[in-house]
């Protein structure tokens, strides 16, 4: 059973910091690259993850709101995320 608990504890610490890195990363862009990449606006996104990251505090990863939490977090980071760098980047020669 310490192990399960060991392993429980390990995901949601992992998950808080995908969460974190995540808000951080929003914070950092600028409000008009979101929209451009066809994506929810950047105050939408920030509550998203700022919500989700809280939610991941208070609730541990085995829990139907710590999913909800983890798969909201991984959207950003496996969709928004890179389009969003890579409009702000623009076009690579």
């Amino acid at each position: 059973m310490q192990i399960q608990a060991f392993v429980s504890l390990l995901l949601t610490l992992a998950a808080i910091g995908a969460g974190a890195f995540a808000v951080v990363h929003a914070v950092r862009q600028r409000p008009d690259a979101f929209p451009a990449v066809d994506k929810l606006t950047k105050p939408v996104w920030l509550a998203i993850l700022g919500v989700s990251t809280f939610v991941l505090f208070v609730f541990n990863l085995p829990s139907l709101l710590g999913f909800v939490a983890v798969i909201a977090i991984g959207v950003y980071l496996a969709d928004v995320r890179p389009r969003v760098d890579e409009v702000q980047r623009g076009p690579r020669w």
